[in-house]
């Protein structure tokens, strides 16, 4: 073959072309290598990603707690009785109804007892029959006591006289101590009212039997003293501490929610009920007009120390564990902590924070009861 300038130009564009080739080839190589390896890391990358959960977080709310604590209370008469009979018959006639108010003594009603009338006039009848009898038998043993001194009846004689005169004084002590106890029944056809209050119920009518006591007997009248009133209202454990007889307080009711009726703790259950972990306290406020009533729904409003800072998150927040409340929060290298809290009122959706949190922490809002300590977190993008 002739190796004419021709073909030695041919041969080296030849292979110039080759080396080309070969070149892309390479790059086309690195190139497909070069992004499969860049997609492996993008798509570990997404994979840790996708293990570290995504969290809402809230920051919690300032509430300036020091000025009153909020509680429902249980409003009760001061005296509160039921009116049964204490002897049996006939409702004679009733002079009290519902709503009136009535002094103690005041009758109430009159109750027809022909037994116990009938009874009563045997007993006077007996206690002249006791009487006769024990003067007859004193005169007797007056006269043998004084024959005995002449001799002409025996010792045996006289103390058979001394012994009947005493037995018939006994037996005159008895039937007077009877009609006595009768006088007593036939006062108790009179019904009257045993302090200062309202009749709050009558459950008798004119004409129906009425029976003696409490077991057997219907009650006929309820009263109560509204004057003065107690409040019993149960105190969460958070705030027991802060408890003390002789503080004032204020009672609103939902009729009047403007209204404030001033009250006082009086005292305390001195004891949490172990089933609730409250305090149970009582509290008297005066009603001499009769605003507040009986077995009325009122809001208790205690003053609580000046000063005290508590704190607002939502319930959703809370993480129930074994050792007690906690909240999970988020620090600044997204890791969890769990801040033991503890908790006052709660507000249904919102809870009140006494300890455990400050302005600074970012609270996870509904976090997964799996979460622990030092786990990694995500705050969601829009919270960043």
């Amino acid at each position: 073959m002739i190796d004419t300038p021709e073909a030695s130009a041919a041969l080296r564009r030849l292979k110039r072309f080759a080396l080309y080739v070969l070149l892309a080839a390479i790059i086309i190589a690195a190139w497909g290598i070069f992004t499969r390896v860049q997609s492996r890391a993008v798509l570990k990358r997404q994979a840790q990603q996708s293990l570290v959960p995504v969290v809402l977080v809230t920051s919690p709310k300032h509430s300036d707690a020091g000025d009153e604590l909020v509680l429902p209370g249980d409003v009760q008469a001061f005296t509160d009785a039921p009116i049964y009979a204490r002897t049996s018959g006939y409702l004679k006639r009733w002079y009290a109804d519902i709503g009136k108010h009535v002094k103690a003594g005041e009758l109430l009603a009159e109750i027809e007892t022909p037994e116990v009338d009938a009874q009563y006039r045997q007993a006077k009848a007996d206690l002249a029959t006791a009487d006769a009898n024990n003067r007859l038998s004193q005169t007797t043993a007056q006269r043998f006591q004084e024959l005995r001194k002449t001799g002409l009846v025996a010792q045996q004689d006289v103390d058979n006289a001394v012994g009947d005169a005493e037995a018939k004084k006994a037996q005159s002590e008895s039937a007077r101590q009877n009609l006595q106890r009768l006088e007593q029944m036939q006062g108790f056809n009179r019904i009257t009212a045993p302090f200062d209050g309202v009749v709050t119920a009558r459950k008798v009518d004119v004409g129906a039997l009425v029976t003696e006591g409490s077991t057997t007997g219907q009650e006929l009248f309820h009263m109560s003293s509204t004057t003065r009133l107690r409040v019993y209202v149960q105190v969460p454990q958070a705030y027991a501490s802060w408890i003390r007889p002789g503080m004032s307080a204020d009672l609103t009711t939902v009729d009047r929610p403007d209204l404030r009726h001033p009250a006082k703790v009086v005292s305390t259950a001195g004891s949490i009920d172990a089933t609730t972990r409250t305090l149970l306290t009582e509290l008297d406020a005066d009603n001499p007009n009769g605003e507040l009533l009986p077995g009325a729904f009122s809001q208790v409003h205690l003053p609580l120390p000046a000063g005290m800072k508590t704190w607002r998150l939502p319930s959703n927040a809370l993480l129930f564990r074994a050792d007690g409340l906690h909240v999970a929060t988020v620090d600044a290298d997204s890791k969890v902590h769990l801040n033991t809290v503890t908790i006052g009122r709660d507000y249904g959706a919102v809870v009140e924070i006494l300890s455990g949190v400050t302005a600074a922490d970012r609270v996870i809002v509904n976090p997964p009861d799996s979460i622990l300590d030092g786990t990694m977190v995500k705050v969601r993008a829009d919270q960043s």
